[in-house]
């Protein structure tokens, strides 16, 4: 096993440690045919246009692999998020998550990007992001986001979502205002979304509803395009501002991925360089899709299908009723008769 990177006194911020991780994991060529430009040198090469408002927009072919690679993003989170129980180690989930990954023929996007040595990434309770899959064993009444990118035929599908640790019962009263709140206000983003609005607009949608709720929203990392390269243009800001990050239009696909904390926004990193806590020990959550602009909308290329499960704060929400999986016309067709499925009583 590999010792966690850590400076002596170092002072963190809640109850999580740093644990100890497992060897970096192989990717076989002979079941994997397309590689990131960073898979072995942890470089990534391309850079993104110069002006923020420069967004490349997707030719049909184009969106046909984003939506492939949507769906095997989609089908790993749901396989990682049923594992999530007490005991598990976030190494084992991370396993799970690679291996799944390679069995679709796609590669684990995370690995090695910037040298990150995992997978996934799994972030419990005051970690903000980029949590590190170690040998700590969850504990019943965790909050966990886990965060899977897949590779598949040169192009990257990006999704995260929350779970709580021993089930719904599990969850406090405030992780679970904690966690509607944040996936509300995801939602609220999300549906705010069609051609020719401003990409800037979204953040004061998120800012206003967690802070009537109680809750901040961080500043330091944001949402992101993507395609053949892992984040590009736009930036999503997820906080009100008017930094010109360009107007929405058909074929832009992107990130919208709030993170909103029970305390201080304030971020604080660990000596690995990846772990980002809240600098109060204040507990935080998150929520990514990978998103598709449509002429008449949006939709989720990396949105729920008929083996998802449905957390209770899709059942419970009061911005929408059910999954979503976008606003478009083919997206709302979709979302009704999958609603219609997961939503009925057993």
């Amino acid at each position: 096993t590999i010792l966690p990177k850590t400076t002596p006194n170092f002072l963190y911020a809640g109850s999580i440690r740093p644990g100890r991780q497992s060897p970096k994991r192989d990717v076989p060529h002979e079941k994997v045919y397309t590689f990131p430009d960073y898979a072995f040198d942890g470089r990534p090469k391309s850079k993104s246009p110069l002006f923020p408002w420069v967004i490349e927009v997707k030719k049909p072919e184009e969106i046909e692999k984003m939506r492939a690679a949507g769906r095997a993003a989609r089908e790993v989170l749901d396989l990682a998020g049923r594992e999530v129980r007490p005991g598990i180690t976030t190494d084992e989930i991370d396993r799970i998550v690679h291996e799944a990954t390679i069995a679709r023929g796609g590669y684990p996007s995370p690995l090695n990007y910037h040298n990150f040595p995992k997978s996934c990434c799994t972030s419990v309770n005051e970690v903000i992001c980029h949590g590190i899959p170690d040998d700590r064993k969850l504990e019943e009444g965790d909050i966990i986001n886990i965060d899977i990118t897949c590779y598949l035929n040169g192009y990257h599908g990006d999704c995260s979502e929350m779970f709580v640790v021993g089930g719904e019962t599990a969850a406090d009263v405030k992780a679970r205002q904690l966690l509607q709140a944040t996936y509300d206000c995801w939602v609220k983003a999300m549906s705010f979304v069609e051609p020719g609005r401003d990409y800037k607009d979204i953040g004061a949608i998120i800012e206003d509803h967690v802070t009537e709720k109680g809750f901040t929203t961080v500043k330091s990392f944001c949402g992101h395009g993507i395609g053949s390269v892992f984040h590009t243009n736009p930036n999503i800001l997820h906080y009100r501002n008017n930094e010109p990050a360009g107007k929405m239009a058909p074929g832009h696909t992107f990130t919208i991925e709030p993170m909103i904390c029970e305390g201080e926004n304030g971020y604080l990193m660990w000596p690995d360089d990846w772990t980002a806590t809240t600098k109060d020990g204040g507990r935080s959550a998150q929520f990514e899709h990978t998103l598709l602009i449509t002429p008449d909308g949006v939709e989720a290329l990396t949105g729920k299908i008929e083996s998802s499960p449905v957390q209770f704060w899709e059942r419970d929400s009061e911005v929408h009723e059910g999954i979503w999986l976008g606003t478009s016309a083919a997206a709302k067709e979709r979302e009704a008769i999958l609603n219609t499925s997961l939503l009925s009583p057993e």
